[in-house]
């Protein structure tokens, strides 16, 4: 799953996704007050453009270069609207691959990451990356298909990606409260030639 991968798979269609914000982060998120976000695999943009006209500044990446100019290109049609003030200079659309250049450590309130595909490694290094990127107080919002929706296939193995439930072992009782580690219905309709009825949400606030 490198650049090329996804960038065709957003060549193969005119939008991929709904445009709206994925359901668990507004479940989630809508009671904070807005800081610093890292949006993770932030796709075609809704997720930041939702937290921009909340007061966030976002930093959303993506490893796909077209899906970034389409994220940003939804900015814009959004910033048009009466939201334009709460939009304008609060996105900073990048580049990268996160799962081998980590964020910057203790830099967000908040680290957003839905159907991102966290691919096991020795060490959890990719995933220990993303942790440390939440500052004291801030937040964690892990979100993603539950393992029961996910078959195994020659080219996809549903046991070598992190649920939230991995995630909330590894979070160490001292530095982190776990708020929400559950599963859910899916509260939008199940995406086109897919199974996945269920999401599995992880919230976790880090405390030093």
């Amino acid at each position: 799953m490198d650049a090329q991968h996804w960038d065709e798979m957003y060549r193969s269609r005119d939008q991929i996704f709904s445009g709206n914000p994925n359901p668990a982060l507004v479940t989630e998120i809508t009671d904070l007050p807005p800081g610093q976000a890292l949006d993770v695999g932030c796709g075609e943009g809704a997720d930041a453009v939702w937290l921009a006209q909340r007061g966030w500044q976002v930093t959303a990446v993506d490893i796909s270069e077209i899906a970034l100019h389409r994220a940003a290109a939804t900015a814009a049609t959004a910033a048009t609207a009466t939201t334009a003030t709460s939009i304008n200079g609060r996105v900073a659309w990048a580049r990268a691959d996160l799962t081998t250049t980590p964020p910057p450590a203790d830099a967000f309130d908040l680290v957003s990451i839905h159907y991102f595909p966290l691919h096991r490694q020795p060490g959890h290094t990719a995933l220990h990356g993303l942790l440390n990127a939440v500052g004291p107080g801030g937040t964690l919002l892990f979100a993603t298909h539950a393992r029961a929706d996910l078959t195994s296939r020659e080219d996809f193995d549903a046991a070598g990606y992190y649920q939230p439930d991995d995630i909330a072992q590894l979070l160490d009782p001292t530095a982190w409260n776990v708020l929400t580690n559950e599963t859910r219905p899916r509260a939008t309709p199940t995406p086109a030639g897919t199974h996945h009825t269920q999401d599995a949400v992880l919230r976790a606030v880090r405390l030093s």
